[in-house]
């Protein structure tokens, strides 16, 4: 009379080990670790031996920005998160660049040459911790599915709070790139002139897949696990949208850059975005030896030229 319970045990096991395996899976992806506000003295930069040339220049941007006096600044997400921001002021009625970093990173650590770079080219900065990372509250990264309509959210906050008539660039690195591609088929205010897309991923299944295929395990099998804990425990679909499915729809100018040394966002996802873009004023730009999010540290005056010459039109 037993013998009916076996399916039911076996069912049972095979329910626990799809819940055991799509929560590892968000855990490892989708859920962010803890927050640990770094020392006065301390400087995190990201990690991987490609950065150590680099460390002691990104040390000194950090040290410079703390130095300096920006404006705090907050908004609150259309789903009620508390975001936060720094507004470094280069000069009154000045473009202001909206800066957006990457996955697992900070607005401090990963856009403290950006600031500098905003203002070699005359441009104010302001740069956003995205939602659950530093000092902005949430739990779940995204990937640009939640980030992109934040990023709408800063946008408009700086024309209604800094300078109504500021002429505005959404500007990204890695999945801060992904995040204002996909911001730019979104309702913006008139003001964004263009966006800055370095080192972008063509869409969250392609970079979740090539990472978990570095991993040395199985990208098809793991794959739909995350998608469930994302959709399950995270409250989005990652495959709802995508960078270049906006590109295809995008009409604002787009500048990408991407090093071809990446190794972790491939150099071809940026061309691929580049490829799929409709917008009239595009231009996609590849440093050579150039690692991941690294183009700038790598070419600086190669980086401004092309900027200086990409936004001169609409600026």
């Amino acid at each position: 009379m037993w013998y009916w319970l076996i399916p039911l045990i076996l069912l049972g096991v095979i329910a626990l080990a799809v819940l055991l395996v799509t929560w590892i899976c968000f855990r490892r992806i989708f859920l962010a670790k803890p927050k640990k506000r770094p020392a006065a003295d301390e400087c995190p930069t990201p990690p991987g031996h490609a950065y150590d040339p680099y460390r002691a220049q990104m040390r000194e941007w950090i040290l410079g920005l703390r130095a300096m006096n920006p404006q705090v600044v907050s908004v609150t997400s259309y789903d009620g998160l508390r975001l936060c921001g720094k507004y470094y002021e280069h000069k009154k009625g000045a473009p202001i660049e909206i800066l957006f970093h990457g996955y697992r990173g900070t607005a401090e650590r990963d856009l403290c040459g950006g600031v500098y770079r905003c203002f070699a080219l005359g441009r104010n900065a302001l740069i956003v911790d995205q939602r659950a990372a530093g000092e902005s509250e949430g739990r779940v990264i995204t990937f640009g599915a939640k980030e992109s309509r934040d990023c709408q959210t800063w946008a408009s906050f700086v024309v209604e709070h800094i300078d109504p008539d500021a002429r505005i660039i959404l500007t990204g690195i890695s999945m801060g790139a992904a995040t204002v591609m996909m911001a730019a088929t979104l309702e913006l205010p008139p003001n964004v002139v263009g966006i800055l897309a370095d080192c972008g991923y063509t869409s969250t299944e392609d970079i979740v897949k090539k990472v978990i295929t570095d991993m040395g395990l199985p990208a098809g099998l793991l794959y739909p696990f995350a998608r469930l804990g994302a959709r399950v425990l995270g409250g989005f679909d990652p495959n709802a949208s995508s960078p270049i499915a906006s590109m295809r729809r995008c009409r604002l100018p787009v500048i990408f850059f991407h090093g071809d040394a990446d190794g972790y966002v491939p150099c071809y996802m940026s061309e691929q975005n580049y490829n799929a873009c409709a917008a009239a004023h595009k231009r996609l730009v590849i440093t050579p030896g150039a690692d991941h999010g690294l183009c700038f540290p790598a070419d600086q005056e190669g980086y401004l030229k092309a900027l200086q010459a990409f936004f001169e039109p609409v600026l």
